[in-house]
Order: C-alpha cells, then structure tokens, then sequence
C-alpha cells in the first residue's frame, strides 16, 4: 500500500525503548517485504512473536498439474465445485507460472485456526459471501464485490456469515501494488486515477488478545503448510505504523474510463505485480462516436496469456458466459468476440458486466482442478457467422 497508517499505541521513535505499565519491555517486529527496501510496518507486541511450542509436520499444497504447455483458447466452469470446508481446505488452483497463483475457493465454514502465507501476496475477489478478515493487523469488513489484498507474512483467519461462499482466489509472488500510472512519485493517486485512497479499507479495528495457550498457525512456503504451534495468540498486537498492511477495495468502487471510441484493456487496470495486471470490468457507458463499435477488436496476445473471470451480468462480447467462469486465452494465438457479438454491440449505450481480468506476462500452466471443469470445444466457439 502506498497510504500510511498508524493505530493503537506506539513510541514516539522506531527501535526505542518501549515499556508496559509493569514496566517489560514491548516487542517490536519489522514486518515487510524486499528485503529492508519495500514497504513495511513496525508492529508491537505483548510477547515476543517467536515463541514456538511446537512444529508438526509439513504437507504438500502444491497444484496437481495437467499440462504444462497450452496454446488453446479454454474456458471453465469454476461454479461445478461444490461448497465445502474452510478457506483453506477448499482452494483450488487452476492456473500457475513463475509469478503467480489463480483459482478459486468455495468454503461452508470460518476457519478455525490461524494461517500466513511466507511467500506470496495474496488478492481475494469475494464473488460470494461476507464477513471479517481477522489478521494481526485489525480487522477488515468485507462483502460482495470486495477484493481484499493481504501482503506476505500477514497472520490471518477469515470469518463467513453463511455457509455459501465464492471467492477467486490469486497468489503474487512480488508485491501486489496500485498501478504506478495512477500516483504521482510520492505514491498519491493522481485525478486520472478510476479510483482513490477514500475508497480503499484498511483495517478498521484493532483488538489486542493477552491470551496464553496452544495457537496454531499454518504457515505456506514453497506449496508446503508448516503447522506452527505457538505460546500466545498472534494477535497479541497492542499498535503498529507503516505501509505494509492489508486492505480492502469494492469494484462497484472502480469508476470506469469511457471514450468517443473502444478503449483498451488497460483503462481497467486495478492492480499489478511483477509479471501481471489485475483489471476490473465495471458497468460503464459505451463508445460515443457516431459509428463505434463497443465490441472490442481482434486481438492477438503476443505477450500475455489473458484470464478472464466472469462475475455478473451480461458480457456483450461472449456467448454463453456463466457466473464463476474462466476464460484463458494464451499469447500466440489471436481471440476476440464471439460470432455476432460485434454486430450486436453497434448502437448499444451501456453494459452491465462484471468480470476481473488477470494479464500474466508468462504463459500459464493448466491444473487438473481446472480440467475437471473444462468446457468442451471452447476452442471451436467462434466458428458460425458474424
């Protein structure tokens, strides 16, 4: 994040001393990533955060791959899994490469124990569901249309009102940051910008837990989860300053950049990393010119892989689309509207779609959790006239 925060008790300097009412010292934490040159927050605890009672055995989380090359025009079905399980137990990946995890979740429960990704950010777009997003930090509140970014080394649990929940789910393996083209070199959002810092949610309440006992927190590193047992709860936190926190963002917040003809992909852009953009497709006004045509134009991806994540509404420029479908359409081989679609945009003034796009910048391998939702002969879906 490019905003500064601060809550609850801290010291008037970093790495001083710092003492209770009883007069033990606090115990500060650098939380951050890149190394001591990106973003960071200094956090301060009751107790040391390095107390560890016990570590069990690691297990592998890492995606069942199908195929490791693609040059097909795909699409599937993520709605075909069923709800079950909690955050966690119900992920899915369904496409990865050397930057970057995509898939889906679909859990009927809160979790019950704590969890830390060691090596990724980590976006969640809730498709479905609402809730808390407990973490060390404070909590964040969050709801449909949500994306919620969670840097690295955040400790967390997710709390779902209901039993039916769907999220996309996309691991970053560099920082997930606001587009640089929309601040200025301070990092404030610029008037151009589709949205701005009163739009984004970091967390709204601190709570502090002096609770001793047996706290368990999984902890991911390289597609392995560590079961971490420590002596006191993590969130443990009485006060914290700096950048590195997570937040939330709602795309019904995302004011979209419209023109007298088509606009490219890139007025969508939302957030990026190294190696991939994240946009949004919102509703928004069509093309004004005369003779515009709102469907986009046959594009060749040369030098990204496209995945498109359907969320709501009518997107003009495929046939049969569904809540909770992926399209993938790999750099190499050019796509575009589907037979009819461009005809069908001329003379429309607006759409209502929702989707979110992921652009990697490397090709993407396909997992079996995706085959199992494939849908037949994508590929051949623009085959009929225009």
């Amino acid at each position: 994040m490019s905003v500064y925060q601060r809550f609850g008790k801290i010291p008037q300097k970093r790495h001083v001393v710092f003492r209770k009412e009883n007069g033990d010292l606090y115990c500060e934490e650098l939380v951050g990533t890149e190394g001591f040159s990106g973003n960071s927050s200094l956090v301060y605890h009751l107790h040391p955060p390095t107390m560890v009672t016990q570590v069990g055995k690691p297990y592998s989380v890492a995606p069942d791959l199908a195929e490791s090359e693609n040059l097909r025009a795909r699409s599937f079905l993520s709605f075909n899994q069923p709800y079950g399980g909690d955050f966690l137990s119900s992920r899915k990946v369904y496409f990865q490469n050397a930057e970057l995890t995509v898939g889906v979740a679909a859990p009927s429960m809160s979790m019950q124990r704590f969890f830390k990704n060691a090596d990724a950010d980590e976006m969640l777009f809730i498709h479905e569901g609402r809730g808390i997003l407990h973490t060390m930090f404070g909590e964040v509140g969050f709801a449909k249309g949500d994306y919620l970014i969670i840097p690295r080394g955040t400790v967390y649990k997710i709390e779902f009102e209901s039993e039916k929940n769907r999220l996309l789910v996309m691991e970053s393996y560099s920082p997930i940051s606001i587009p640089q083209k929309y601040r200025t070199a301070n990092g404030q959002m610029m008037e151009h910008a589709p949205f701005c810092e009163r739009d984004l949610r970091g967390p709204a309440e601190l709570k502090t837990f002096d609770q001793a006992g047996k706290f368990e927190v999984l902890i991911k590193k390289k597609n392995m989860i560590y079961p971490y047992e420590y002596a006191w709860h993590p969130f443990d936190v009485v006060g914290w300053d700096g950048y590195h926190y997570p937040f939330a963002f709602s795309i019904y917040d995302f004011e979209p950049i419209t023109g007298r003809i088509h606009m490219p992909p890139p007025v969508h852009m939302t957030f990026e990393g190294a190696g991939f953009v994240i946009c949004s497709f919102v509703p928004r006004m069509y093309d004004y010119h005369p003779e515009a045509i709102p469907a986009p134009y046959y594009h060749s991806n040369i030098d990204s892989d496209e995945i498109l994540y359907y969320v709501d509404g009518d997107f003009m420029s495929r046939n049969n689309i569904h809540e909770g479908q992926f399209t993938l359409h790999p750099g190499g081989i050019p796509h575009g509207p589907h037979p009819g679609a461009i005809e069908r945009s001329i003379g429309v003034k607006n759409t209502e779609e929702y989707a979110v796009m992921i652009d990697p910048f490397r090709p993407v391998q396909v997992t079996r959790h995706a085959l199992e939702t494939e849908v037949d002969d994508y590929s051949y879906s623009w085959l009929g006239k225009e």
